[in-house]
């Protein structure tokens, strides 16, 4: 059982609408929402945005569909999602995790 946390930043204003929507999928058991100020640089530009963070809980199997999901739901054209995996945690919460995101 390898369960995997991934980061995905979004508008503030679609943060939830994504979370949701992966949930009803079962690619997800959980997602945080907190908003964040993100610096970084695109296209030449420097950016300054106040966005949300979803931290993600699934398991290692879903990741790729997981990605798939937030790419076809998200706005930006190269959204950010990185995927860490868990090597240790409470073991009742890393089974939660992975009957929630069974896929019947």
């Amino acid at each position: 059982m390898e369960i995997c946390v991934l980061y995905v930043t979004a508008p503030q204003s679609q943060s939830e609408a994504l979370a949701k929507s992966l949930l009803e999928k079962h690619l997800i058991a959980c997602a945080n929402i907190t908003p964040v100020r993100s610096l970084y640089r695109w296209k030449g530009e420097s950016c300054d945005d106040k966005e949300d963070l979803l931290i993600l809980k699934t398991r290692k199997g879903l990741v790729q569909a997981t990605i798939a999901a937030v790419k076809a739901e998200h706005p930006y054209e190269v959204p950010e999602i990185i995927a860490l995996p868990v090597i240790a945690g409470h073991a009742l919460y890393l089974d939660w995790v992975y009957t929630e995101t069974d896929r019947k």
